[in-house]
């Protein structure tokens, strides 16, 4: 089900007032403009209209991976979605979630808790992208692709997201990390991984089993990465 708002401050947050009043599982809210819209660590996501700006409800239930992961499980089908209008090789995740084109940024996915269920929101720059000062931002527009209307693209994204979440519960975590890094950048990409005023620089040495970044040092070492901001090098 997917419903549709012309304005509101954050879908995110309305889909998860929707999740603590029993709202299912399944159930997407989109909004042409979002007036109060975030990414991770409560930075602003700058939302005009004729981009996607959209959040679903996954309920936790006994037996499934980790929540966290469920960022991962977006990043895969946003991925699957975007090569619609994309080519393929010049779209790459990078840990834990962001899509990238020819490096630059072109969504952001955000998970929240709400009782017992988790809000997944995502942001896909369309038609149009910011000029940011510490990252690169593009969008399906400035890659020189017609871009697709907001409202076309939620149907596609929900089904993928749908079939993506069915194999997370059903099979685990392991077909989402093996298709991860299927679409990430290779092993041994230079990595910087900042959180507050530290920074740790290495190598992509892949996934942990649960979804971690591991980054190896450069004498050998690995680190096991479960949080911060990874720029590449």
């Amino acid at each position: 089900m997917i419903r549709h708002v012309a304005t509101t401050g954050s879908t995110n947050d309305d889909i998860a007032a929707l999740a603590r009043d029993g709202a299912p599982e399944g159930l997407w809210l989109r909004a042409d403009v979002q007036t109060g819209g975030r990414g991770r660590h409560g930075r602003a996501w700058v939302s005009p209209p004729g981009n996607l700006y959209t959040s679903t409800i996954v309920r936790r239930r006994p037996g499934d991976p980790p929540p966290q992961t469920l960022a991962m499980l977006a990043a895969v089908a946003l991925d699957e979605l975007l090569q619609l209008w994309l080519p393929a090789d010049r779209l790459t995740i990078k840990w834990p979630n962001d899509l990238l084109v020819g490096g630059a940024k072109i969504s952001g996915i955000l998970l929240e808790a709400a009782g017992d269920a988790v809000v997944v929101g995502i942001g896909v720059n369309l038609a149009h992208h910011p000029d940011l000062p510490d990252r690169i931002v593009t969008s399906v527009a400035a890659e020189g692709a017609a871009p697709p209307a907001p409202a076309d693209v939620i149907v596609d994204l929900a089904d993928t997201f749908a079939r993506w979440l069915g194999r997370w519960r059903g099979e685990g975590l392991a077909p989402i990390l093996a298709r991860w890094q299927a679409r990430a950048h290779p092993i041994g990409t230079a990595l910087s991984v900042r959180e507050g005023d530290n920074a740790i620089d290495g190598l992509y040495d892949g996934l942990d089993a649960d979804g971690a970044l591991r980054l190896r040092g450069a004498d050998g070492s690995v680190q096991i990465i479960r949080a911060g901001d990874v720029f590449l090098l």
